[in-house]
């Protein structure tokens, strides 16, 4: 079942930060933790969970952190909503078997396509849209700083 939890919250967070605060240079969770209210402990599970999906790469070591694997208009935020269910603990109503014929017949069938339609267009926001988003609100961004133009 689709359904907005704090890790997917997390999880989407995360990511704009990273694409929004990178600059050449890896972000560190810390510091996203920092700016986005988000608990360091929850905050290192999702980001692994996120590498291991190929979303983030991690970088090891005291200039390390996080980058996005692919270029921000190339990640929509329909896959780091499927990427994050698949480690949702919680069942899926709609896959447990039973129920009445109107559930099984009519009302499980118009669920999933209310949630298939709600996946395709969360397939068409990208990474990217999201930051754009961000900077006409005025959000302030690392990127500048974090740029390294050292040969």
């Amino acid at each position: 079942m689709l359904r907005l939890s704090k890790r997917l919250l997390f999880a989407i967070e995360a990511v704009v930060d990273i694409a929004y605060h990178s600059g050449n240079r890896p972000v560190q969770s810390g510091e996203i933790s920092e700016r986005q209210g988000i608990p360091r402990r929850y905050l290192e599970q999702v980001l692994q969970h996120l590498v291991k999906s190929g979303i983030l790469t991690g970088q090891r070591g005291p200039r390390g952190g996080y980058r996005l694997a692919r270029e921000r208009r190339r990640i929509s935020l329909g896959e780091v909503v499927r990427i994050m269910r698949q480690i949702d603990l919680v069942p899926d109503p709609l896959a447990e078997g039973g129920g009445s014929v109107i559930g099984m017949q009519v009302v499980r069938p118009l669920w999933r396509e209310l949630q298939d339609s709600m996946l395709l267009e969360l397939d068409k926001i990208t990474v990217e849209d999201l930051c754009q988003r961000a900077q006409t609100a005025g959000v302030p961004s690392n990127a500048a700083e974090r740029l390294d133009f050292t040969i």
